[in-house]
């Protein structure tokens, strides 16, 4: 198939989720697709941390061996399940390749997961972001990942980020869906604003759930090569392993900022409002409450 094919595409609905053509096409292979008891699921909306996230677990996995953590870019260590370019790639197959115990990418809302992660009881771990840095920072990553369809400008993206005619729909309802479904299964539930402000603890949060010990000095170690300039450099984790058909960092890189409060740099007062207001409709009755800046 040739790249004129795949790139700059309009998402097709899933149940009501804008998703990408391939993965419409596929569905019947995610929806069915089967998880192992010992698989440990990474969930977030897309540009929240899922990267960052996937690294530090992978070195937890790998008790804080750096350079078993280089042996291959991150989205082979940890694929992206749901993602499928027909006839080219495929996070399920690549899945089914993988040994136990298995570390699954997943920007999939709550009712779309397929059932045996449920059935399984498998762990999950789950990162929020606030909704004004991810439409932020979704909205360049539009722009270098050709996959996605045309952003149009950030005002019009704007607009679709908040009416959910985004990939993988509705930032405000994936984060109160995932929260609520935290009540019955095992979910560890984060805040890239915390992460960010003491990585060191939200790294404890994570061994605990994950029921492993590790000496303080190989957390620290976690630390710094999970920090934002290593990772940048690292090549193993940045993405620029891609085809540049693919991702085109020179339009604006894959790991752009990674802080918290960005958005004050592109909202302007009368999109602030306008977003506040939204906000405050659409988190109505949520227990879950975001810090926009750290």
């Amino acid at each position: 198939m040739d790249e004129q094919n795949i790139f700059r595409r309009e998402l097709v609905d899933v149940q009501g989720v804008p998703v990408f053509w391939g993965m419409a096409e596929e569905w019947s292979q995610v929806e069915t697709f089967e998880a192992r008891p010992d698989d440990l699921l990474i969930a977030t909306y897309p540009k929240s941390g899922t990267t960052w996230l996937s690294e530090i677990v992978d070195l937890i996995y790998n008790n804080g061996d750096t350079e078993k953590c280089k042996r291959d870019a991150i989205y082979n260590r940890v694929p992206f399940m749901e993602f499928i370019i027909p006839g080219i790639s495929s996070g399920i197959e690549q899945l089914q390749n993988v040994q136990s115990p298995r570390l699954v990418k997943t920007h999939l809302p709550v009712q779309l997961l397929p059932s045996s992660f449920w059935k399984n009881n498998c762990k999950m771990i789950y990162v929020a972001r606030n909704a004004k840095d991810v439409a932020v920072s979704y909205y360049y990553f539009y722009q270098m990942a050709k996959i996605h369809p045309d952003p149009g400008t950030w005002e019009e993206f704007l607009e679709s980020f908040m009416a959910g005619k985004v990939c993988f729909g509705s930032w405000y309802d994936h984060v109160k869906g995932w929260w609520e479904k935290k009540k019955d299964y095992h979910i560890l539930y984060l805040f890239y604003e915390d992460m960010k402000e003491n990585p060191k603890c939200e790294i404890q949060k994570l061994l605990k759930f994950l029921e492993k010990d590790m000496p303080e000095e190989t957390v620290a170690k976690i630390v710094h090569h999970t920090s934002f300039d290593v990772m940048k450099q690292n090549p193993s984790a940045n993405y620029t392993t891609l085809d540049n058909g693919e991702m085109d960092h020179s339009v604006s890189p894959f790991m752009r900022k990674g802080i918290s409060g960005d958005w004050k740099n592109k909202f302007t007062v009368a999109q602030y409002e306008r977003f506040e207001e939204d906000y405050k409709n659409k988190m109505k009755g949520s227990t879950l409450k975001f810090r926009s800046e750290i």
